[in-house]
Order: structure tokens, then C-alpha cells, then sequence
């Protein structure tokens, strides 16, 4: 069985990656639960994920992350805001 890909998006329009939609899917679920309640900073976004991915997925969760939450930006489905302390992510209203 050949393990379907998707191709990320970046908000800069820079190149994306491929990677593994199963992947892709999960990583993208465990954002959007971490930014439910409240916006994170970088540091809080990271920790949220590793916390709730440790031991359940294969391959470096922050690269991954990163990945995805690039892609999440491009697309529209969160977004980075600038407050008076921090940089902030949230899902987009």
C-alpha cells in the first residue's frame, strides 16, 4: 500500500513539504485541540503538541509541528497575532 502524501502550503509562499497525510491529518488535529480554548505563543503551541503526541507519534513531533502549523497559516484555519507581550496563535474567526 503506498502511503498517500500531501503537499504543505507556507504563508510566505516559500516551497512546502511533502509528507505523510495520515501524518499530516493527525498533527493537524492536535493543533487546532491545543488552540481551542485560548491563543499560544511558539513556546506553549510546541509543548502542547509534544505533550499530547509523546509516545503516539513516529518521527520529530516540533519539525512536524512546525510543518503543519505553517500549512494551518497558509490555509487560513489559524493565525499568528501580535499582542502587547507576545506573538500568538489562534484559530481564525
Amino acid at each position: 500500500m503506498v502511503d498517500e502524501k500531501i503537499l504543505t502550503k507556507h504563508p510566505q509562499g516559500k516551497k512546502g513539504v511533502n509528507i505523510s497525510k495520515d501524518k499530516y491529518d493527525q498533527m493537524r488535529q492536535v493543533i487546532l485541540d491545543c488552540l481551542r480554548y485560548k491563543p499560544l505563543n511558539h513556546m506553549e503551541l510546541t509543548r502542547c503538541v509534544e505533550s499530547k503526541l509523546e509516545g503516539k507519534f513516529e518521527g520529530s513531533i516540533p519539525w512536524y509541528a512546525e510543518a503543519v502549523k505553517l500549512d494551518l497559516e497558509a490555509r487560513r484555519a489559524i493565525e499568528r497575532v501580535r499582542t502587547k507581550d507576545a506573538q500568538v496563535y489562534r484559530i481564525k474567526r
